[in-house]
């Protein structure tokens, strides 16, 4: 099976994670929101997996910039919309592995799911 690592490249939790993968000499696929691109039914797939609460990342800058009222009345419509037009809003790394999603990196949780 396939292991995808969705992120953006600059982001250095996407960094630690490749450099984490590589290290243990697991075989992935990066996919890189700008450069690869992002469409509606990858977000679908995204949300139906981990909900739509848990892949917006509100600590980001995108988050941040975002008006008061795309903040307060945020919902799985919208937000959807929002992370199309805005792909750094969905929190890093989203790693596609074994047919699950898993958010976020840390060596002792990829452990887990690697073993």
């Amino acid at each position: 099976m396939t292991t995808v690592v969705y992120g953006i490249k600059n982001c250095d939790t996407i960094k630690k994670t490749l450099k984490w993968l590589e290290a243990e000499n697991k075989a992935f696929e990066f996919h890189d929101y700008r450069k690869d691109g992002i469409d509606q039914a990858m977000v679908q797939r995204f949300i139906d997996a981990l909900g739509w609460e848990a892949l917006v990342n509100k600590r980001g800058t995108t988050y941040r910039q975002l008006s008061d009222e795309q903040k307060n009345n945020l919902n799985a419509d919208n937000a959807a919309a929002l992370m199309l037009i805005h792909p750094a809003m969905i929190k890093r790394p989203l790693l596609e592995h074994n047919g699950e999603y898993h958010l976020g990196f840390k060596p002792e949780q990829y452990g887990t799911i690697f073993s």
